[in-house]
């Protein structure tokens, strides 16, 4: 039993450093054939490492097509989106747990509904909004379009359901309003869910390809998915420019490393908090 007890502690980190390294391989591979010429990408067998690196590979990428304005709106658009949805979903959360009101039940199910519809059922519908609020081809039809999330609402519900009520009670006894109950009390407690909801959230619209290539068409409001494919296509010439290609993938994927690192150490001080005061 003891044989077993010792093989498990030393197994379970090498498991989940196995598993750790097979999921870092993709990045791992896209960087080096960044670095490498395009035949060293297609020969056989495929090295690890290019022979001599082509670390120009990045600046040659950089300069052939206008990455910076598409990161750059990717960055912006995504960022706005997150604000107003941690606004929106904090706000709407907080009143169907720890508000009353008429019909909350039905709300409340109308909202849980609303998570099951799929997305390209509403395309068409939000178009002809857009296009009635003259909002297609703008950045506030970007943002606009995308600043309320039913699976968000759902995320921060479950997270304020798990706060006592007493503490909204005893936050009402002392006078607070509302707004000052939410952003004071609940969210500081639930940072990790939003912590969550924000790193979610930037992924999903920094990676978002389909809606905004179907609500804009003036090139410079391009995002980075719809920025690379162009690339592919024009500058990567179907393939004939992989290394650049991949180049240009590695340091476009910068911002989201960046947000995952922010995320991740919230989330981890919020869970090494709560386990503190679970033992306390």
């Amino acid at each position: 039993m003891l044989v077993l007890r010792q093989f498990g502690k030393v197994a379970r980190p090498l498991f989940f450093a196995a598993l750790a390294l097979l999921m870092a391989f993709p990045f791992y591979w896209m960087v080096t054939s960044a670095l490498k010429t395009n035949d060293e990408i297609w020969q056989s067998p495929p090295t690890l490492w290019p022979q001599d690196p082509l670390w120009g590979n990045f600046a040659a990428a950089w300069n052939e097509a206008p990455f910076f304005r598409y990161m750059g709106n990717s960055i912006f658009v995504a960022g706005s989106i997150v604000l107003l949805q941690v606004i929106n979903s904090g706000m709407m959360a907080y009143a169907l747990t720890h508000m009353k009101f008429r019909l909350k039940g039905l709300f409340a199910g109308i909202i849980l509904f609303g998570y099951m519809v799929p997305a390209t059922a509403v395309y068409l519908p939000g178009y002809l909004v857009l296009s009635e609020l003259h909002l297609l081809d703008s950045y506030a039809g970007l943002i606009l379009s995308n600043c309320v999330s039913v699976f968000s609402i759902f995320l921060i519900r479950q997270a304020f359901i798990q706060v006592p009520h007493e503490l909204v009670e005893a936050g009402e006894a002392d006078g607070a309003s509302h707004m000052r109950i939410l952003w004071t009390l609940l969210v500081p407690v639930t940072r990790s869910s939003f912590a969550v909801l924000a790193l979610i959230t930037f992924i999903d619209q920094y990676n978002n390809y389909f809606w905004p290539m179907l609500i804009t068409k003036d090139p410079n409001l391009q995002l980075v998915s719809a920025g690379l494919r162009s690339f592919f296509v024009e500058g990567g010439a179907y393939g004939l420019k992989w290394p650049l290609i991949m180049a240009a993938s590695a340091f476009t994927i910068a911002p989201l490393l960046l947000v995952f690192a922010i995320a991740q150490k919230t989330i981890m001080q919020s869970v090494n908090m709560t386990a503190g005061s679970s033992k306390g």
